[in-house]
């Protein structure tokens, strides 16, 4: 099983879960980083669900990181982008349960996840414009979810949303009383863990490059994809099986 240094970590049959909420630093990211390759390697989960605790999903960059006495420069953000995009690409279905807080790095955290699921009382909010520096790629993905000019409220305004408006901006999937969050991951669990993770992975990378390519590349590049699908093993059993009923 896993060492991490602070965050948690734990396999209960087909779902994994990461239990965050610590702000976001070098053992953050170290430990990330420790997950992500063990679930590519070596778990044999479906899902993944991200946790933050009743008071906030996952912390804001710790400040304190930047040593003003010393020439800053952008290894650390690179760092923690390099991580966001390997949760982006990872082959299981992710799911952001979120509870308090969904602030900074917190909410770019969420947006790289499948589906987010958030109680009432949740809040959020991209603040690293009033703290003078930039809210990461959540400048690239966010408007996918919500629109230009909404996006410009989070990032420029630094505009912050309760779960419901959240929801009706298209920034979270699902609001449920808190009581009622295992049961809707669980529902999610359900009803989309994947029969082939390859096509699962592949599905989302070709939605993640449809804003940013034009129709006569991507087509190349979902044919390419087609063919990793339906030549996998995982693909060829349930061929077997569809023929066999």
């Amino acid at each position: 099983m896993l060492t991490l240094d602070v965050l948690g970590y734990e396999e209960q049959g087909n779902v994994a879960t990461l239990q965050l909420g610590h702000p976001v630093d070098v053992a953050v990211i170290r430990d990330l980083q420790t997950v992500c390759a063990y679930l590519e390697d070596e778990s044999k989960s479906d899902v993944l669900v991200l946790r933050g605790n009743a008071e906030r999903f996952c912390g804001e960059i710790d400040m304190r990181a930047f040593d003003p006495s010393r020439p800053l420069d952008i290894h650390g953000f690179h760092k923690w982008e390099k991580v966001l995009s390997w949760i982006e690409r990872i082959p299981k279905f992710t799911i952001a349960v979120i509870r308090g807080r969904c602030v900074g790095a917190g909410l770019q955290l969420a947006l790289v996840c499948d589906q987010r699921i958030a109680a009432p009382g949740a809040r959020f909010r991209l603040d690293e414009v009033s703290r003078g520096f930039l809210p990461g790629m959540a400048t690239f993905r966010l408007a996918k979810y919500i629109g230009l000019g909404r996006a410009r409220s989070l990032v420029l305004a630094g505009k912050q949303l309760d779960a419901v408006e959240a929801e009706r901006w298209g920034l979270v999937d699902q609001v449920v009383p808190a009581e009622g969050l295992d049961a809707a991951v669980s529902s999610l669990v359900a009803a989309w863990t994947p029969e082939n993770a390859i096509a699962l992975e592949l599905a989302r990378r070709l939605l993640n490059e449809s804003y940013s390519i034009q129709y006569e590349e991507f087509i190349g590049n979902f044919l390419a994809a087609q063919h990793r699908a339906i030549t996998s093993e995982r693909f060829m059993e349930l061929l077997k099986k569809a023929h066999s009923e």
